[in-house]
C-alpha cells in the first residue's frame, strides 16, 4: 500500500477534506487529485523517491499537496516561516529536486531555490477544500510510488546539534496512521478539527492520515488561534480534535466565554501530544468540554 491507498478504501462520495467557508472535497475528488498530481510531477521530471520541498501555508491545500505529492515522489513540507538561508540550507540537505509553493508566492524559499539551481513549481489552489493544479509539465503518467519508497523526510528539531534528517516510507507512514486509527478508535463519522501546523509529523500523521485512514473528514484550518477556534468548532462541527499542551491552555482561556458552543458541539474526545500536558491542564479540559 501506498498513501493513495488510504483514499481508495472510502466512499468516493465520503467528505474527505472541508476547510471553514469552502465547498469540501470528497475521497473520489482526493483521489483524481493525486492521480493528476502524479502525472504533473512526472511530467516535470519528478519521480519515485525524487525529494520536492513544499512550502505551503496551512490549510487544505497543504494537506492535500502532502498527500497527492507523497503518493509519488518524496514530499519535503517546509515551515513557511523560514528566512531565505534557513530555506536554502534545508533545500540542499535534503537535496531536493524541486520546490513546490502557491502561485502568487513571495515566500523567500523561491529565492532560495533559485540560488541553487532548483525548479520551482506553482500549486493553483481549486474551488474545493484542497482541490488545485500544478500547471506545466508534459507526460503520460501517472507513476505511483511503491511501499518501501521514501514519502516524507522531516528534521529533527537540531536543538543539541545539526538537524538531522529522518526518511520515513509510505509503510512507516501507513503503520502510524493505523496505529492511531486503532487507539483512538477512529470511525467514518469521525471530523477532525486539525489547528496543527502540517509541516510537523503530529499534524501530518495525527490529524490527517489517522482520519483518512479511517474515513473520516479533516477540517483544515490556517493554523492555530484561540480567537477564532470557537467560530471553527461551530462551523465544522468536528468529533475531536488534536493539540499541543499551550494551544489547549490558549483554548481554555476563552473557553469561558464560549461555553454555549461547547456545549452545542460535543467533542467525542480531545488528543494532546508532543509535549507532557500538566494534570491541572488535563482537567480544565476534561471538565470544560
Amino acid at each position: 500500500m501506498i498513501l493513495r491507498d488510504l483514499l481508495l478504501d472510502h466512499h468516493p462520495q465520503s467528505i474527505a477534506v472541508t476547510a471553514p467557508g469552502r465547498p469540501p472535497m470528497t475521497y473520489g475528488g482526493f483521489t483524481a487529485l493525486c492521480e493528476r498530481t502524479a502525472a504533473a510531477l512526472n511530467g516535470h521530471g519528478l519521480g519515485r523517491n525524487d525529494r520536492l520541498a513544499i512550502v505551503l501555508p496551512n490549510g487544505p491545500e497543504m494537506a492535500a499537496a502532502f498527500v497527492a505529492v507523497a503518493s509519488a515522489v518524496t514530499a519535503a513540507p517546509f515551515n513557511p516561516s523560514y528566512r531565505e538561508d534557513e530555506f536554502h540550507f534545508y533545500m540542499e540537505d535534503v537535496r531536493a529536486k524541486a520546490l513546490l509553493v502557491e502561485a502568487g508566492s513571495n515566500s523567500p524559499a523561491i529565492a532560495a531555490a533559485r540560488r541553487s539551481g532548483i525548479p520551482v513549481l506553482t500549486l493553483v489552489p481549486g474551488k474545493e477544500a484542497g482541490n488545485f493544479t500544478i500547471p506545466g509539465g508534459t507526460g503520460t503518467g501517472p507513476s505511483f510510488a511503491e511501499p518501501g519508497d521514501v514519502a516524507l523526510v522531516l528534521h529533527t528539531s537540531g536543538t543539541t546539534s545539526r538537524p538531522k534528517i529522518v526518511p520515513l516510507t509510505q509503510a512507516n507512514l501507513l503503520a502510524s496512521a493505523a496505529n492511531i486509527k486503532r487507539t483512538l478508535h477512529l470511525a467514518e463519522g469521525d471530523r477532525c478539527l486539525n489547528i496543527m501546523p502540517l509541516f510537523h509529523i503530529h499534524g501530518l500523521v495525527a490529524a490527517l492520515l489517522a482520519t483518512l485512514a479511517a474515513g473520516g473528514s479533516v477540517c483544515c484550518t490556517p493554523g492555530f488561534n484561540a480567537l477564532k477556534f470557537f467560530g471553527w468548532l461551530e462551523e465544522a462541527k468536528p468529533t475531536w480534535y488534536t493539540a499541543v499542551p499551550t494551544m489547549h491552555q490558549g483554548i481554555l482561556s476563552r473557553a469561558s466565554r464560549n461555553a454555549e458552543t461547547i456545549k452545542a458541539q460535543p467533542l467525542r474526545f480531545i488528543r494532546s501530544s508532543s509535549a507532557s500536558l500538566p494534570a491541572p491542564v488535563f482537567h480544565e479540559l476534561e471538565a470544560t468540554f
